[in-house]
């Protein structure tokens, strides 16, 4: 009877579902909703889901106590945190059912717990491909799973996976969202990290998402309030260094702004990784792309370079650009050319991290002493046959694609029937064009 009363009085807290891959398994707090700019041509997130709005700070210390509360009963009765997986998930499901019952509520009948703690947990590598197939869209899937992620109330469900997931990855990362932490104070940010400090002690580093043209209009005092916060990394969208295709994609920044931003960041104690996009600026943009990209890396001299080529997404202003021709996509050979001249060109102490299920190549390393095997692997690619480009490529996405859902969906199977033999696909059975047909419908199931 008093573990039902307790129960009773247990709440959600909101979880960031948009975050950078390395804190797919980090503690989350909303801090902010959603994105301030939410321009961006190609962007298909932050366009589902609440309007932007910062937080008010005693609603979110109260989402931090809600968070503290829950993790003290999850490591009481999820023993799987520290053993198997599997079974902390079947606990984790018997411990919802229990604070649901106290709090006179039920799960809805035949949902399956164990999916919807995965979903919540991260960014969807780890749904199972019977998960993703009962998740369909008219339009795109992948947009279905955006519109799941960005729930108006959040759940005991959610909540009670997502620690356990912090739990079983060593309960040492937090992650501020959502898009723009530096829109907020470094005195508010101070006091959010000091209460989670104080509920969450084993916590060692934190970070967030910022804009590059918030930071670059701070002065280094202003960003070394939040260095002494505790605030250890801030994720930058660079995306590109060139102004043109900056202002076409409308990024609502500049290449100087990107620039001063990573100096800046720095300067002021704070790891600095950025994400540049290989393709953003099209067939027509792709050497000034690079190139201009390469110089803002250089003079801005990030921590980080993080790698996710263009993905065009379903009803994205880039999709409508596309339609009418305006906008013509690289190829991927000449995404491959934009990669070898940003490894090229970059001339300063950088690590490049390829992390993302978009790009075709896995160029991972350190400058300027890893460069030359950067290199070798791009060019590697180059050095084949167009024939043989297309059989790599088909091979290399469904690669990604087996590794982000852990197998192939019966759509991509049944495509694919006719040419498997032997165990695997028989790229001789396949012309030029099926190969292309099925690699294209193949990247538009991943998720960047």
């Amino acid at each position: 009877m008093e573990t039902a009363r307790r129960f009773a009085y247990i709440e959600p807290f909101e979880i960031c579902s948009i975050r950078p891959p390395t804190e797919n398994y980090s503690l989350t707090f909303r801090v902010s909703r959603n994105c301030a700019w939410n321009r961006c041509l190609f962007c298909p997130v932050y366009k589902l889901g609440a309007r932007f709005s910062k937080r008010p700070l005693e609603e979110v210390k109260r989402d931090i106590d809600r968070a503290a509360i829950l993790d003290e009963v999850v490591r009481e009765r999820v023993s799987g945190i520290a053993g198997s997986i599997e079974g902390g998930y079947t606990q984790a499901e018997r411990l919802i059912r229990e604070i649901e019952s106290a709090k006179g509520r039920s799960t809805p009948e035949g949902e399956d717990l164990e999916a919807l703690g995965s979903k919540a947990t991260s960014i969807p590598q780890s749904l199972t491909v019977q998960q993703r197939s009962a998740e369909e869209d008219d339009d795109d899937e992948r947009l279905a799973w955006f519109a799941s992620w960005f729930k108006e109330k959040p759940s005991i469900t959610d909540s009670v996976y997502h620690l356990l997931a912090w739990r079983q990855s060593g309960a040492r990362t937090c992650f501020l969202g959502d898009a723009n932490l530096l829109l907020l104070s470094g005195d508010y940010v101070s006091e959010v990290l000091s209460h989670i400090r104080c509920r969450f002690p084993t916590l060692e580093r934190f970070t967030a998402y910022g804009r590059t043209q918030s930071a670059a209009r701070k002065d280094v005092e202003e960003l070394a309030l939040f260095a002494r916060a505790g605030l250890n990394r801030i994720h930058f969208g660079v995306e590109s260094g060139s102004d043109r295709v900056l202002r076409y994609m409308k990024k609502g920044v500049t290449a100087s702004q990107h620039i001063e931003a990573c100096r800046k960041t720095r300067e002021a104690g704070i790891s600095c990784s950025v994400y540049v996009m290989p393709g953003l600026g099209g067939a027509s943009l792709s050497e000034e792309h690079a190139i201009e990209t390469a110089r803002v890396l250089t003079e801005g001299g990030p921590d980080f370079v993080r790698l996710r080529s263009l993905e065009i997404f379903p009803r994205t202003g880039l999709a409508a650009a596309k339609a009418t021709g305006e906008f013509v996509e690289a190829s991927e050979e000449q995404v491959a050319r934009e990669m070898r001249a940003l490894i090229e060109n970059t001339k300063c102490a950088i690590t490049v991290v390829s992390d993302s299920a978009s790009n075709l190549l896995d160029v991972n390393g350190r400058l300027p002493e890893d460069r030359a095997r950067m290199l070798a692997t791009i060019d590697e690619y180059l050095s084949l046959s167009p024939r043989d480009k297309l059989v790599f490529s088909l091979h290399a996405r469904l690669q990604s694609f087996i590794g982000q859902y852990g197998g192939v969906t019966e759509d991509i199977l049944n495509l694919l029937r006719p040419h498997l033999h032997g165990g695997g696909i028989d790229p001789e059975s396949m012309s030029d064009y099926e190969l292309e047909r099925a690699t294209r419908f193949i990247r538009s199931k991943l998720m960047p």
